[in-house]
């Protein structure tokens, strides 16, 4: 018997791969490069759209869909990329939580966005913060392009493939 959202864990630890690679060419750039404000870039730098994109995570996974209080992060307080890999830890706790809570992935739900009433299911509560990671993720290689620091040829930062994300134990079972 397949294990409840297995789809849902087994997307999640393919994204991981690719945010893994991502998180390690960022470490490879001059440390002032990642949190260097430049007005012309969304949210500033590249440590703010990473902020971001933990936020979403938490957002509208925490906030919306289990009902967490949840504070939005301070950039301000993440100097470097080692600071938002344990943002991104948390958001891998989370997104578990939400999948072990989630156990009928498809039963519409209504959450508050804004002055809104939104109906959506815990499958698109963990999809949507998903997606906009890979929208970022663009915006991050062609801000570090603008920079003077291109992602270099070899591994992408697109979905790892299963096998790379079992090499990584990211591929177990709840409680695993």
């Amino acid at each position: 018997m397949t294990a409840p959202n297995a789809d849902l864990r087994a997307a999640y630890a393919w994204a991981r791969v690719g945010r893994e690679r991502l998180l390690t060419w960022l470490e490879s750039l001059p440390g002032d490069v990642y949190t260097l404000d430049r007005p012309d870039f969304a949210f500033g730098s590249l440590r703010n759209v990473q902020v971001h994109v933990a936020d979403c995570y938490r957002m509208w996974i925490a906030a919306r869909g289990l009902g967490e209080p949840v504070t939005r992060l301070d950039a301000r307080a993440l100097t470097d990329v080692a600071a938002l890999r344990a943002a991104f830890a948390d958001v891998d706790v989370l997104v578990e939580r939400a999948l072990t809570a989630f156990t009928s992935p498809d039963e519409p739900r209504r959450v508050t966005f804004g002055d809104r009433e939104l109906e959506v299911t815990g499958r698109w509560l963990v999809m949507h913060p998903l997606t906009h990671e890979f929208h970022h993720k663009g915006q991050l290689l062609t801000m570090g392009r603008v920079l003077g620091f291109p992602y270099p040829a070899g591994p992408d930062t697109d979905l790892g493939l299963p096998e790379e994300a079992a090499a990584l134990g990211l591929l177990t079972e709840p409680g695993a």
